[in-house]
């Protein structure tokens, strides 16, 4: 002969805990009180653990690694406040990078995404929302004809010697800043080789090269024999998030998303 089985067997959880709470509710029934009781800690336990796992699955927390060029990480404040205030349990760690090595410490791993100047067409990195923009100046030395000039072209480099950039810089990136030939077609050759900033503006204090430099560097560096001339025509740069496609953490897509919806931001590069 078959056992009866329980009227609340197979049921869903919530559905047997009604159950037995119906039953438990009968006043003659200590035993069954004390088991509501237990049941509705164990529920209220479980209910609580599974918010507070929601909760840290979606929250965003932890260290982001900026990369930046010299000053720029100052420029970056604003998006990097705004996204502080968004999540406070992130913290942003600037570290800097230098032109002669652009993408190294991206594919190393030692910074998560870098602030860095379009264009970017590498196959295994994703170039994000543009965070600023400003003009470009000329570094010459001092006593060059052009450092008393107002404002020079694109064309006025042309026969006069620009940095040679080294062999880890892609063409196409370098030559967005320091262009091989003028609009009109006339070679600009490359001259002494250089790995820092601090070096471009050796040379150029000496005499040996002349650089394009974005106009920031005015209002941010000073150098004995260096004078910042602007260039009237030359186009804008944008400074752009780049980071490895591969990389999906939390914290740096809400870094991107934030850098997004603030949009672009202008240098303001006025030292009057």
């Amino acid at each position: 002969m078959r056992a009866k089985s329980s009227p609340t067997a197979g049921k869903p959880y919530r559905q047997r805990f009604a159950a037995t709470s119906l039953i438990s509710d009968c006043p003659e029934s200590k035993i069954g009180r004390r088991l509501r009781d237990d049941l509705q800690q164990a529920y209220d336990l479980i209910q609580s653990g599974l918010a507070r796992a929601t909760a840290a699955a979606s929250s965003v927390h932890g260290t982001l690694r900026l990369g930046v060029m010299g000053a720029l990480g100052h420029e970056s404040r604003p998006v990097i406040e705004a996204f502080r205030a968004r999540h406070p349990d992130c913290e942003v760690e600037i570290t800097e990078f230098h032109f002669s090595e652009p993408f190294a410490r991206l594919r190393s791993g030692e910074v998560d995404v870098q602030l860095m100047w379009l264009p970017v067409r590498e196959p295994d990195l994703t170039a994000g929302p543009v965070v600023l923009t400003e003009g470009r100046v000329l570094g010459v030395a001092e006593g060059s004809d052009l450092a008393s000039r107002e404002s020079v072209s694109m064309e006025d480099l042309g026969g006069r010697t620009l940095l040679n950039p080294g062999t880890r810089t892609p063409d196409y990136w370098i030559e967005a800043m320091l262009p091989k030939h003028t609009p009109g077609g006339r070679l600009i050759p490359r001259g002494s080789t250089a790995r820092t900033f601090h070096e471009v503006l050796a040379l150029i204090a000496a005499g040996q090269i002349v650089s394009p430099l974005n106009a920031h560097v005015g209002r941010y560096y000073t150098h004995p024999g260096v004078a910042y001339v602007p260039i009237r025509d030359a186009p804008l740069t944008e400074w752009a998030l780049v980071w490895p496609t591969t990389n999906q953490s939390p914290p740096l897509r809400a870094f991107v998303q934030t850098a997004r919806d603030l949009g672009p931001r202008p240098i303001n590069n006025d030292t009057t």
